[in-house]
């Protein structure tokens, strides 16, 4: 783990990042991603190398990765190429090793939790409650509307608005550089784990705290 940027005993409620995070699903990422890359004559990538490039704004992302940009129209085929990939996968996905066990953990000390993903809402709630988590946590939200900066930032900013809870005492773990720079925007703290769709040199780079996995994170903020 790199260094701890905050007090772990300030923080009273962790809010999740769901995809690569809770869930172990960058393998139904990448085939999705390799759906679109099929459709727009690209040869396919390995899982190592999206790592690389990955990010958002997306569509940004995609276009490099395509080396092309999208003429009208053709994001919204490659959106709807890549739910449909990633959606055939979903079954084969299981949750990140140590979940839940770590939620039934930090709600052990009488501490709180909550979700915030950037999937649809509507796809998320219902999956979240198919695997039996939704208990754990005190709100839940997807992705209800689009923003122009396509950032975790503002949802985030109304997610914690929602819980009336002071952003200072919050930790956001998540898996990209986006969760650090929405938490910060946001004036929470982040943690971002290494399990998810962004190489580990990218997190580090962030300046937040990297861990191994969701069950590193907790521990950290445990004093375990």
């Amino acid at each position: 783990m790199t260094e701890m940027t905050f007090d772990p005993n300030d923080i009273a409620h962790i809010v999740w990042d769901w995809n690569g995070t809770l869930l172990d699903d960058n393998h139904a990422n990448l085939a999705a991603v390799n759906a679109v890359c099929a459709s727009f004559g690209r040869e396919p990538v390995e899982l190592d190398h999206w790592r690389t490039v990955f990010r958002r704004p997306l569509i940004p992302c995609y276009e490099e990765l395509l080396g092309r940009t999208f003429a009208e129209g053709e994001w919204a085929r490659a959106e709807k190429l890549y739910d449909e990939g990633y959606l055939r996968h979903l079954p084969t996905c299981e949750l990140t090793d140590g979940v839940p066990d770590v939620l039934h953990d930090w709600s052990a000390d009488g501490r709180t939790q909550s979700l915030l993903s950037m999937a649809s809402h509507d796809h998320l709630v219902p999956l979240i409650a198919e695997r039996g988590l939704t208990p754990h946590f005190t709100r839940i939200d997807g992705r209800r509307y689009d923003t122009e900066h396509d950032s975790k930032a503002e949802h985030l900013v109304h997610h914690l608005r929602g819980l009336d809870i002071d952003p200072a005492k919050v930790v956001l773990i998540g898996d990209i550089d986006d969760d650090a720079r929405a938490a910060r925007e946001a004036g929470a703290h982040s943690i971002l784990v290494a399990t998810g769709l962004m190489a580990p040199e990218r997190l580090v780079a962030t300046g937040s705290p990297v861990v191994e996995s969701p069950v590193a994170a907790v521990r950290a903020l445990r004093g375990l």
